[in-house]
């Protein structure tokens, strides 16, 4: 199991920590932040990308095609009803020219990126709400 905790620092501006790592999120001024960091959308997206450059490299290397260079970006639209991000664009960039074969595995290796295949399947979802509440004792 993986998790994420998040903190608020400050107004808008959180602070999102996994095992060692810790990463702030913020909103822009004209969402009331700061832009000290990446907003949960663009979180969302620079995961995807990451993801989809990991399992390019992956491919590029076991092949001994290249070990580094790979770029990738990654696009989406915001959407409506509900708010949500849409139209999702994976663009890779390789290092290196590819025969058409070697572009259709290295095409089948970033379409086994985990997130991508999250974001294919409807993930269940559960949200529990806890509050900080005082025990009272009873004398």
């Amino acid at each position: 199991m993986m998790e994420v905790k998040v903190t608020q620092l400050d107004n808008v501006k959180f602070s999102i920590q996994s095992r060692s790592h810790t990463i702030l999120c913020d909103q822009p001024a004209e969402n009331g932040g700061d832009d000290a960091g990446m907003t949960p959308p663009e979180l969302l997206l620079a995961s995807l990308a990451s993801c989809a450059a990991f399992y390019a490299v992956q491919y590029l290397k076991t092949r001994k095609l290249a070990d580094n260079g790979v770029q990738v970006s990654v696009t989406a639209e915001k959407m409506t009803q509900p708010a949500r991000l849409g139209n999702f664009r994976i663009d890779v960039n390789s290092p290196v020219t590819l025969s058409e074969d070697q572009k259709t595995g290295l095409m089948r290796s970033v379409h086994q990126c985990i997130i991508h295949n999250t974001l294919m399947s409807q993930p269940e979802i559960t949200i529990e709400l806890k509050t900080n509440t005082v025990a009272q004792s009873v004398s």
